[in-house]
Parts: structure tokens; C-alpha cells; sequence
């Protein structure tokens, strides 16, 4: 079985209803991974029909789903940036990022993945 340390950083930030993410996913190695999808949840529901990135889809009203593409060790992934509008004007929303698959590979450090981040809606960009 191939092993991959993959983690996911970025910022996300909430103002007026909108929600936007930014993210790279990363490959710390050993082996390579030929894709990786991350999941992007969070506690409001967006409005619908909203377009999302080509490498992104609908997981439902509060989660996407991103493919990483290939990921060599030690290299970063395209960045991905979502701009939602959510249903309503929350004061806050918890954004959770993690990884939905990895090609089966073993993650012996599975932590740098896995992110909960507590958003206000005050414009500032929180990091994860």
C-alpha cells in the first residue's frame, strides 16, 4: 500500500452572507497520489444554484467536494477558491475541511488534514 501525507491549508471568511474559501491541498510523501478529493462543509446552507470551480461539485446544500489532481510529494495543488453565497445572513459559520478520499493510500498523520474553523461574519480571513 502506497503512503501519503496530505494536508489541506487556506483561509476562509465571512461577510454579508457570502462565504469564501481558499485552498491548496499538499502531498508531504512518500509516494505520489494520482488524485485526492477534499470535502468542504459548513454549518449554513448555501443558496442554490450556485457554479462551482470544474473540479468541484454539490455534495449537497452545505458540503463541495474539490479533486486535488495529481500531487507529487512535496508539491502544492492548483488553488482552489469557492465564493458562496449562503441562505440568509449567518453571524457565524463553522467550515470544516478533510479529505473524502486519498486513492487508498495509508495517512500516517491524518491531523493536517482534518480542520474545523469557526468563522464570524467580520471579513477577516481565518486560517486553517
Amino acid at each position: 500500500m502506497a503512503e501519503a501525507d496530505l494536508s489541506h491549508h487556506g483561509h476562509v471568511s465571512l461577510w454579508s452572507g457570502r462565504l469564501t474559501v481558499r485552498l491548496e491541498s499538499e502531498n508531504h510523501g512518500p509516494s505520489r497520489l494520482a488524485d485526492a478529493t477534499v470535502r468542504i462543509d459548513f454549518s449554513a446552507p448555501a443558496a442554490p444554484g450556485q457554479a462551482l470551480p470544474a473540479h468541484c461539485l454539490w455534495g449537497g446544500d452545505r458540503t463541495v467536494l474539490c479533486r486535488t489532481g495529481q500531487l507529487r510529494p512535496v508539491v502544492r495543488s492548483r488553488e482552489t477558491v469557492l465564493e458562496l453565497e449562503l441562505d440568509g445572513d449567518p453571524a457565524e459559520v463553522v467550515v470544516r475541511v478533510d479529505t473524502a478520499w486519498n486513492g487508498g493510500a495509508s495517512d500516517q498523520n491524518p491531523e493536517n488534514h482534518r480542520h474545523r474553523v469557526l468563522v464570524p461574519a467580520t471579513g477577516d480571513a481565518y486560517a486553517f
